[in-house]
């Protein structure tokens, strides 16, 4: 099968990409690392005016989706300019909220989503991990927090203090227990699958991002009198890199049109595995500059390592792939 985003995509991806870049956003990145969220927010009020929270949000409750594809193309966009925030815990809980059996909490909560009135977080005590403990990203910054474990899907009445995290951009916050049971049991295979979707498509733009930084500064940086790109050993470990984003993005956009689990899991593993490879070399050919904070390219390889393990790490995406689920 061959893939191609059709032209009203294609302008989609060019409209998010023009405004991520006059956001300037490793500013906002820095200042939400602080945990200051005046940019942020800004940010996400935009992103909801430009129609992508709409489209995890069905019609029904004056969304437009869900299109899982165009999500998808927003995600890889996301991915490369490194925006902060919950942005696929936001999503993955309308996805959630709108398969509930009772559509009560949808119609309460998912237009103002949809709309970017208002920023939800989900934690997710999730059968691929049951052991892990269950803290809900940017809970901080959030105004709606989601809990999702064996004893439903509540509206958390807060969380804790921020924990420490890979990715400083990432703030991890545990939720207070008790809140509103939205519903004792919940369908969430769905949701699961977008939230998978949604973070490879991410995966994808940071590998791209990292290698187009990389490829601008192996052009500049000189050794023997020569730039370092010149040099056969650097090409191939930059095309080595390319070749494993680009195999990455046909799955991405395959898995988006049958949403079946294998098929996303597949997708996940090839392209968080792609942008970690990529941040590896990125790091290397940077040299010692690569390993500062400081320095921008740090906000991409800590996220690549990061998203690495989000929603389900490399061998439990393989397990899923091996056991073949196609049920959607």
């Amino acid at each position: 099968m061959r893939f191609l985003l059709d032209a009203e995509q294609r302008a989609f991806a060019g409209s998010l990409d023009a405004m991520l870049t006059a956001a300037d956003t490793p500013a906002a990145v820095r200042d939400w690392s602080r945990g200051e969220h005046a940019r942020g927010r800004a940010l996400w009020s935009r992103i909801a005016d430009a129609g992508v929270f709409a489209l995890a949000v069905p019609e029904a409750y004056e969304g437009l989706g869900p299109r899982p594809v165009e999500l998808a193309v927003a995600f890889v966009e996301f991915g490369r300019h490194a925006v902060p925030g919950p942005l696929v815990e936001a999503v993955t809980a309308a996805a959630l909220l709108a398969g509930l059996p009772d559509p009560g909490p949808a119609k309460r909560l998912l237009p103002a989503l949809a709309a970017g009135e208002t920023m939800t977080t989900l934690a997710w005590t999730a059968p691929y991990a049951p052991d892990a403990a269950p803290y809900a990203l940017d809970g901080d910054a959030a105004t709606h927090h989601l809990a999702l474990s064996s004893h439903g899907l509540r509206l958390s009445p807060g969380h804790g203090p921020v924990r420490p995290s890979l990715d400083p951009a990432r703030r991890l916050t545990p939720l207070a227990p008790g809140g509103e049971l939205l519903s004792p049991d919940p369908p969430a295979a769905r949701a699961l699958a977008l939230a998978r979707l949604a973070t490879a498509a991410q995966a994808l733009g940071v590998g791209l991002a990292l290698l187009d930084r990389t490829v601008a500064y192996v052009k500049q940086r000189t050794q023997f009198g020569a730039p370092i790109g010149s040099f056969q050993a650097v090409k191939h470990r930059l095309a080595d890199a390319k070749v494993a984003l680009e195999f990455a993005r046909p799955l991405i956009f395959g898995a988006a049109l049958t949403m079946a689990p294998a098929d996303v899991a597949a997708a996940k593993v090839t392209a968080c595995e792609a942008a970690y490879t990529t941040a590896r070399t990125a790091l290397q050919l940077h040299g010692a500059i690569g390993y500062t904070a400081e320095y921008d390219l740090s906000l991409w390889l800590t996220k690549a390592r990061a998203l690495r393990t989000a929603w389900g790490g490399p061998d439990v995406c393989r397990a899923d792939v091996l056991s073949g689920d196609r049920r959607w």
